[in-house]
């Protein structure tokens, strides 16, 4: 159903689209030519590292009562575990900007996840939304077609993540467990960096030959600072305020804002798809945060 944003929320919604958007060319080039899941495991401990130090300036304490382990278990698998590894191997293996738009195929997962799961009912406007992202992820991909058919292990592994995420929306929207989203992006960050620590040991440790270089750091800084210190904790409030679908529309600017700030970055130019696609990604998200027109009450 559309939704309405406090200002605050709107200008958070924006800086968290900049900061996801420019982050698919970033990772891009940090995996480049460094083991992915490594790649990952290092933004993960310095991500895990500043979470804690904000819970702890905040007030909070990083307790989570046994009760709660299982769903929390749920959440960091879904919303961290699945979508960080499966998505970081799909970077390796696709462009950065095909990457994102894969990614965010999210939206359709989450109702469809949402109708048949949760019997979520959708209005007309939500529908539009979802047909408009459809349409986006069509025309984006009609140009890459060839490109998809010498990578199909890369989509697939970027299709995996967008269900697995969409799943996690779905849960973020319902969690019970209490207390802050920093102590529970904490706890999920953990899961997520063992989970990428044990796969690189085990796959990745003949690739294991050098220490990042500088423009690898470089993309670990902003993954630890302003996509884990920042991004995160912003997509987590927005999946916690917003129904699911409405959430997950709300961002389907990021995989255009990855798309031609991939350009931008690694020389690629935009078509005609590109064009079209930018202007279903705006219906899509219109269609569920502009307010609806207000009808006017009858008087006595």
């Amino acid at each position: 159903m559309p939704v309405a944003l406090s200002r605050k929320d709107l200008l958070l919604l924006v800086v968290l689209t900049v900061l996801w958007g420019v982050n698919w060319p970033v990772m891009k080039a940090g995996v480049r030519e460094f083991p992915p899941l490594g790649f990952r495991a290092l933004c993960m401990a310095g991500g895990a590292v500043l979470l804690a130090l904000m819970a702890r300036a905040q007030g909070h304490s990083l307790r989570v009562e046994r009760e709660h382990w299982r769903e929390l278990a749920l959440l960091g698998l879904t919303n961290m575990v699945g979508w960080y590894v499966l998505a970081i191997w799909g970077v390796k293996l696709l462009s950065s900007g095909r990457a994102a738009i894969l990614g965010y195929t999210m939206p359709v997962w989450t109702a469809l996840i949402g109708w048949l799961l949760y019997r979520d009912r959708l209005d007309a406007r939500t529908g539009l939304g979802v047909l408009a992202a459809c349409a986006a992820v069509g025309l984006l991909l009609a140009g890459e077609l060839g490109t998809l058919s010498g990578r199909p292990l890369g989509a697939l592994l970027m299709l995996g993540a967008a269900f697995t995420w969409a799943i996690g929306t779905q849960l973020m929207r319902r969690r019970t467990v209490p207390g802050s989203l920093v102590v529970l992006t904490f706890w999920m960050m953990l899961m997520g960096l063992a989970t990428c620590s044990a796969i690189s040991l085990t796959l990745e440790r003949d690739q294991w030959t050098r220490w990042p270089n500088t423009v690898e750091w470089a993309a670990i800084l902003y993954n630890v600072f302003l996509v884990f210190g920042v991004s995160q904790l912003l997509w987590f409030r927005l999946a916690t305020i917003l129904p699911p679908v409405a959430s997950s529309l709300s961002v389907m600017l990021i995989p255009v804002v990855g798309l031609f700030s991939g350009m931008a970055l690694l020389g690629e130019r935009p078509t005609w798809h590109d064009w079209a696609a930018l202007g279903c990604v705006l219906v899509s998200i219109g269609s569920v945060l502009m307010p609806a027109r207000k009808v006017a009450a009858s008087t006595a």
